[in-house]
């Protein structure tokens, strides 16, 4: 980087330095008043000390760093721990405004549209001859759909998220205005106000979630930035593709992004998700969208004062406004008002129709509940149009256009929710009740061929297999009664409610069959081939990544199943699991079986005439799938986005992506974005050369050799891991309410993959996103001295998917920190076990950064990406000392296991480190 280049990146970073110079002030003034000189003093000396060993490498820094701490008390480790926590959240949230300033500075120069913006997707489009009718045609047929699921990688509690919003907003409040002193000074009141409350704010949750807590949670994300920011996004759509040229003004998209959730109807490994939760769910999840209505309808009441005396409406709008309750003689001359106050009477009976409370500001008079969402929307339109016929266009193009979005996108049914159970769950209930209607099947015991002959005859039959007075187990009860529920969710929410069920460890074809023959019995699938939901396999492991085509292969030449995917439009989904398949093969295996998976299922659907839609399984972190979404869909295989994409958002990625509206904003567009270049763009793109395939079949055997060796064959690396990571204190966490493991045992096996890089990530190992690369290399280096490393290079330069994922390491090594490692490796009590496992972590930690910065000839690592390489080396001084008190809180804890101080001081620093990394499960 030039010096030019560097003063440029300062200016523009100035305002970012001064922001969290701010809120470092405010912090310290606040502990400084809170816990007095003493406490503050040493927040400073370790920053200090911190900061000077970070910047010189000083030896001097580091003892004194090292002094300081290693003499804290467990009482000022925690108030050290909480101050840097909190200065790393803070220091998240002046990022993210940061982030919000640039976009804003962009539009307002007037730059060219950027990647991940519809504006560059549709420029590229119109550049590359796509017309209008394969547009319009594209959002028809298109789905893209972010799923929010629960599982537990958020650890910062919704008051502490709370307080960063606040915060986050007198931020951009106090630069967005050129304020009198008096008020710039009441802005810093208020944030000092904010400041001194996060302080004051327990920073962990001290009771375990619950999942009525979840769907809680999850509702929120609607309030902040789904509800205004999706109407919002295609009402830009369509105005930039006026503008383009490409559509009209009065064109209409439909609503093709979608919000999609697993929150009360995720039961895999689950046992707290039940019919209740089920019930309860949707519930809660029609009121919150009613109220937002009947808020939204309230407020366009009071925007419509327009007079009969001055403006001419249109017959049906006149007629509307007869049917209302509202008969005030000082409204007689405003019919919208009166149209309006009709309709908010029908959603409070409709509201109260579902079973929900009525809201606090009533009716003016009584209504008739709506039918559905089509019904209420219909009278909207009622005024949109009379609007449109008398020169109201621009009111028309208000809250109004806004709201009839809103109901278009969320209907009464708020986001569509997936079922998803564990496939042997199903192969027990569906022996079950085979069992009580003929005593000599006993299913279990059958051969897959057997069964699936079985199955299918139950598919086709007429004859129902539940018992009405038998009595079943309680889990075979329970999965009948929620496939009960989604019948009677689809006649009162409407069949957008629950399209999807999901059965994970998907590993043959009675594996879907069975679903199919249950969901036959509740009248969801008929004997005539008619199904109103979709059946979806999730294939998680390496081997099942490797078995799924034969699988669907067969499953796709029966009959009877086709006839169900036809009768859904003639498209099959299929889930892919980026996290278990990483820890079951490692992060180069994973990746590349992924890849040659969906390759595969491309062409075997092409083969066999039906549409395929993939949802991504996608973690927060490199180790679980993750990284920059847009990169990662167009590094998708050609025809592997069809116009359709689901993936799913877990953890602290959704309070990331989706607590700020702005940034929301983003990340949606940016989806949609990505799946619109991915299906439409660069149809003409060169097939992958078969020496690149024929690489990455090498480098995947031997970087699946050596995870493979280390993770399970590896005699004692159990008791390493165990030892090593936080993992027994992240498994008392509150962060969820799903059991950190499917079996009480040690075995990585049935450890979940969130906890298992959860650890790696505290310990600044990250071990799951890179290990095994290194030897992998290595190998085919040796094995091809002379043309290797050009045809790594060359394929980095070329290929999406190699570059893509070399980034993704590229960027977790750069987190990593082998020194701080180190020290959590002490905790093994075994010294040889500890410097045999430890001694080849390290090596292959070095090889993998060696192997990265030759492939991509760099000088160092995220040499692509100065912003993040910047904010993640600012943050080493506030983070290293979290880990450094971590490991000896670890050791007090482990030798006096009944001091609850110390295991409260460890988990606000997972907390904090947490927060650091922005990386944490």
């Amino acid at each position: 980087m030039t010096a030019e280049n560097d003063e440029q990146v300062a200016e523009k970073d100035a305002p970012l330095r001064e922001d969290i110079r701010l809120l470092g002030r405010l912090l310290g003034n606040t502990i400084l008043e809170q816990e007095g000189e003493a406490i503050f003093g040493l927040v400073e000396a370790i920053r200090r000390s911190s900061i000077q060993f970070q910047r010189d490498n000083s030896v001097a820094a580091r003892e004194e760093l090292e002094g300081i701490l290693n003499k804290l008390s467990t009482e000022q480790a925690v108030l050290v721990l909480r101050a840097y926590s909190y200065f790393l959240q803070l220091a998240n949230t002046a990022e993210d405004q940061h982030h919000v300033r640039r976009n804003r500075f962009h539009e307002i120069a007037g730059s060219l549209p950027r990647p991940g913006t519809m504006s560059h997707a549709l420029t590229k489009a119109k550049h590359e001859g796509i017309t209008s009718e394969k547009l319009d045609h594209f959002f028809k047929t298109a789905l893209v759909s972010p799923v929010l699921t629960a599982h537990p990688t958020e650890v910062r509690r919704k008051s502490t998220m709370r307080r960063e919003m606040a915060i986050s907003e007198l931020l951009e409040k106090r630069e967005r205005v050129d304020w009198t002193k008096k008020e710039i000074d009441a802005i810093d009141e208020a944030l000092c106000r904010e400041v001194l409350t996060l302080w004051q704010t327990d920073i962990l949750r001290r009771t375990k979630l619950q999942i009525t807590d979840e769907i809680q949670n999850g509702l929120s994300y609607y309030d902040q930035t789904f509800f205004a920011e999706l109407p919002r996004f295609y009402a830009d759509l369509e105005e930039e593709m006026a503008r383009q040229g490409l559509g009209s003004e009065n064109s209409s998209i439909p609503p093709f992004l979608r919000m999609g959730s697993w929150v009360g109807g995720d039961r895999d490994g689950n046992p707290f998700v039940t019919a209740d939760v089920l019930r309860m769910t949707l519930q809660r999840q029609n009121a919150h969208v009613l109220n937002f209505y009947l808020e939204e309808t309230h407020q366009l009441g009071s925007e419509l004062s327009i007079s009969t005396n001055i403006v001419e409406m249109s017959p049906a709008l006149l007629a509307l406004a007869d049917k209302s309750p509202d008969n005030s003689p000082h409204r007689q001359g405003e019919p919208y008002r009166r149209a309006i106050s009709g309709i908010y009477a029908r959603l409070v009976a409709t509201l109260t129709a579902f079973g929900s409370p009525a809201p606090a500001r009533q009716p003016l008079g009584t209504g008739q509940a709506y039918s559905n969402a089509e019904e209420y929307l219909a009278e909207l339109d009622v005024l949109h149009a009379s609007l449109m016929e008398h020169d109201s266009r621009l009111i028309a193009e208000g809250r109004l256009k806004r709201l009839r979005r809103a109901v278009r996108c969320f209907g009464f049914h708020l986001a569509t929710l997936d079922l998803r159970q564990n496939s042997d769950v199903h192969a027990r209930s569906v022996a079950e009740l085979l069992n009580a209607v003929d005593q000599n099947i006993d299913y279990e015991e059958l051969a897959e061929p057997e069964r699936v002959a079985l199955l299918t005859t139950e598919l086709r039959s007429g004859r129902p297999l539940l018992r009405p007075f038998w009595s079943y187990s309680n889990e075979t009860s329970s999965e009948i009664e929620i496939l009960k529920l989604v019948t009677r969710a689809h006649q009162q929410y409407g069949e957008n409610s629950i399209t999807t069920a999901i059965i994970s460890n998907t590993q043959s074809v009675s594996d879907l069959l069975e679903l199919a023959v249950l969901l036959k019995q509740v009248g969801l699938v008929s004997a005539e081939g008619q199904s109103k939901i979709n059946i979806v396999p999730l294939f998680e492991t390496i081997e099942d990544l490797r078995n799924c085509i034969g699988i669907m292969d067969e499953l796709l030449s029966i009959p009877e199943y086709r006839r169900l995917v036809d009768a859904r439009g003639g498209v099959q989904e299929v889930m892919l699991g980026y996290s278990d398949s990483n820890k079951d093969g490692g992060f180069v295996t994973s990746g590349w079986e992924l890849y040659k998976a969906e390759t595969a299922l491309i062409d075997l659907f092409n083969r066999h005439g039906i549409g395929l839609r993939l949802f991504h399984g996608r973690g927060g972190t490199v180790g679980r799938g993750g990284g920059p979404s847009y990169d990662a869909i167009l590094a998708q295989p050609k025809g592997a986005v069809q116009g359709q994409i689901r993936v799913t958002e877990q953890g602290e990625t959704i309070s990331f992506k989706y607590s700020k509206p702005e940034l929301g904003r983003r990340n949606l567009e940016s989806l949609a974005a990505a799946t619109l270049e991915a299906s439409l763009l660069g149809e003409d793109r060169k097939p992958i050369p078969p020496h690149y395939i024929e690489t990455m079949d090498v480098l995947s055997e031997e970087a699946f050799k050596a995870y493979r060796n280390l993770v399970y064959e590896t005699e004692g690396f159990e008791d390493y891991f165990w030892a090593s990571t936080v993992i027994n204190e992240i498994s008392t966490l509150n962060i969820g309410s799903r059991p950190a493991s499917r079996k009480k045992t040690r075995r990585v096996q049935d450890l979940r993959a969130i906890p298992w890089v959860f650890s790696w990530a505290q310990c600044r190992l990250m071990l799951p996103g890179w290990y095994g690369f290194g030897t992998s290399v290595k190998t085919w280096l040796e094995k091809n001295p002379d043309t290797g490393l050009s045809t790594l290079r060359d394929m980095y330069a070329n290929w999406p998917f190699f570059h893509t994922q070399l980034s993704n390491m590229d960027m977790v090594l750069a987190k990593s920190n082998i020194a701080i490692a180190s020290r959590y490796a002490d905790l093994v009590p075994d010294i040889a076990l500890r410097e045999a496992i430890f001694g080849r972590i390290r090596d292959e930690w070095q090889s993998s950064i060696d192997a990265l910065l030759s492939i991509a000839d760099h000088n160092q690592l995220l040499q692509e990406n100065p912003l993040l390489d910047r904010s993640i080396h600012n943050r080493y001084a506030y983070l290293d000392p979290l880990n450094h008190i971590q490991v000896e809180l670890l050791k007090q804890s482990r030798k006096n296991a009944d001091n609850p101080r110390l295991l409260r001081g460890i988990h606000i620093a997972i907390n904090g480190i947490a927060a650091g990394l922005r990386n944490s499960g």
